[in-house]
């Protein structure tokens, strides 16, 4: 049988942000898959280079809506690594309480939109209503429902009150005894264990050996999480079950995520029962000590690594962020291999992507010796890229204004 190439995006209804992906079928089976990314890519990195720390914190903190606080606290332990701060114990206590409810509306999130990529959108909406809940401590805390802005250098620059911990631990409360009935239909409901069951399969050696990270290394017997193996913040303090399942499919992804749910709600009760007293934030100074530093965390998709290289001013020498859904690319194009068409979209899903931590420039290879490429020369090579691909947004324009009336 003869083998055909589909295109997959950059636009398309399975995932809300652009990535394209050409995937080449052997009648209904996938043989293989490319990706391309590039179409979100906004220099962030390069950005901090030319702004104060900071103001480079308020930059990275937006590089994700979902996990920003991720990438802010990697930011920031960086910094403090190089300052030589030591956080008050109640600063690092409210940055945990903080990264765990981002953890618990991140894995809700997910589950609503794995529930949708696969037709059981009962559990979309349950999810996502209980996700409000999460959001709405977020805002109280922070200030806003998706960039919290809580972390400073030297801490942070909002502190709990007692009614706040209060109203956290009843919803708490809530959210578990909504997670065991999302637990028990994970693994009673026949339809969906069937639907999800031996699909995008990724064996714990390819896992390890392709650099997965997170859940999808987690749902592949890979027993690793930054949280417990380089401890940071409050983690330390508290007591968790790192959950580990052997099924090395998207099934195991659901189970995987469903479990550290109920993990979270556990480590939340512990920080807010032993809360310290004391400072929340350590004066810091503007200027950072020349030297480079490597920070570690394990954000709801998997471990998040930033480096950051200071040269005694007020601003980075050089930034550089590895973000999970990075390093979980290569797992994909393997878990995809040998899978029908119609799953795709699930396979893609299961490792939680996001384009805006991970889009990359695109280098542009010339020949040895060419002259710089010039702005106009790259609009063109982009025009005609796309032309190629069957795409003249020239003759596109022209008709579009026709039809406006525009153009006689």
């Amino acid at each position: 049988m003869s083998k055909i190439t589909i295109p997959l995006g950059p636009q398309h209804p399975a995932l809300k942000e652009p990535a394209s992906f050409k995937i080449t079928l052997n009648g209904e089976e996938i043989y293989s898959m490319d990706m391309r990314l590039g179409y979100n890519h906004r220099g962030i990195e390069k950005a901090c280079e030319e702004r104060t720390y900071i103001q480079g914190l308020y930059l990275i903190e937006r590089i994700c809506g979902i996990c920003s606080h991720s990438h802010s606290t990697a930011y920031i332990q960086a910094l403090e690594e190089l300052a030589g701060l030591q956080v008050p114990k109640r600063g690092l206590y409210i940055r945990t309480l903080i990264a765990e409810l981002e953890r618990i509306h991140s894995h809700l999130l997910w589950l609503g939109v794995a529930a949708h990529e696969v037709g059981f959108d009962t559990l979309l909406m349950y999810a996502w209503r209980d996700r409000e809940l999460v959001m709405d401590h977020l805002a109280e805390i922070g200030g806003n429902r998706v960039n919290y802005a809580v972390n400073t250098l030297g801490g942070v620059r909002r502190d709990l009150t007692p009614a706040e911990i209060a109203h956290i631990l009843k919803d708490v409360d809530t959210l578990e005894e909504r997670t065991k009935y999302y637990a028990q239909v994970a693994t009673e409901e026949s339809t969906l264990i069937a639907r999800l069951s031996k699909i995008g399969y990724l064996s714990k050696t390819d896992a390890e050996l392709l650099g997965a990270v997170g859940p999808t290394a987690r749902a592949c017997s890979v027993d690793r999480d930054i949280r417990r193996d380089d401890p940071y913040a409050a983690y330390g303090d508290v007591q968790f079950k790192v959950c580990v399942d052997d099924h090395c499919d998207v099934y195991g992804r659901v189970l995987v995520r469903v479990g550290e749910l109920m993990e979270s709600y556990s480590i939340i009760r512990q920080l807010l029962k032993n809360l310290p007293d004391g400072p929340i934030a350590v004066k810091a100074p503007r200027r950072i000590p020349a030297g480079e530093a490597i920070s570690r965390y394990e954000a709801p998709r998997g471990e998040d690594c930033h480096y950051v290289k200071a040269n005694g001013t007020d601003k980075p020498e050089r930034v550089k962020i590895r973000a999970p859904t990075l390093a979980n690319w290569r797992a994909v194009r393997k878990m995809i291999e040998g899978n029908y068409l119609a799953d795709a979209p699930i396979i893609i899903a299961a490792i939680d992507p996001c384009f805006s931590c991970t889009d990359r420039a695109i280098e542009l290879v010339r020949p040895a010796g060419a002259a710089t490429l010039t702005w106009g020369a790259l609009r063109q090579h982009g025009i005609d890229w796309y032309r190629k691909q069957g795409l003249d947004f020239a003759d596109l324009n022209k008709k579009l204004a026709t039809q406006l009336g525009r153009v006689k």
